[in-house]
């Protein structure tokens, strides 16, 4: 009897069936990882824009109204895309307050609360599209 070199056309689709089974469990995993990964990188440029923000109220004294006026003044580096940022000046009762909002919409209020729980609402547009937004309130000191 003569041994033939080879695989089976059943041994093959074995291992072909074992190799999807794993890339069903493992994709899920994978894709999860990456939206973490979003989330957690949305929430830095939060922390980072508040820092920012505390920053220039301490020392100029006044809201910046936009991400351009931290951004020429030297208190961020560079503006992140997808964020906005909305600030009232008038200080009214000694209080003002600044908006920063994510409006690139590839991430969940869900997913950014778990990693930075201060982010706790949407604004919605005209359109009804809701984007996750921190709220910052500065007491006036001076």
């Amino acid at each position: 009897m003569k041994m033939r070199k080879g695989f089976t056309l059943i041994e093959l689709l074995i291992v072909l069936a074992i190799i999807a089974a794993l890339m069903a469990v493992v994709t899920p995993i994978a894709l999860n990882a990456v939206k973490k990964a979003k989330a957690t990188q949305v929430a830095e440029n939060f922390r980072n824009i508040k820092s920012a923000v505390e920053a220039y109220v301490n020392v100029e004294q006044e809201v910046p109204t936009t991400l351009a006026s931290l951004t020429s003044s030297g208190y961020l580096s560079n503006a992140p895309s997808g964020f906005d940022l909305a600030g009232d000046t008038s200080f009214t009762s000694g209080v003002a307050y600044a908006t920063v909002v994510y409006t690139s919409g590839d991430v969940s209020l869900s997913d950014l609360q778990k990693v930075y729980p201060e982010i706790s609402s949407y604004a919605t547009t005209a359109n009804g599209t809701k984007y996750p937004v921190l709220s910052l309130n500065f007491q006036k000191w001076w």
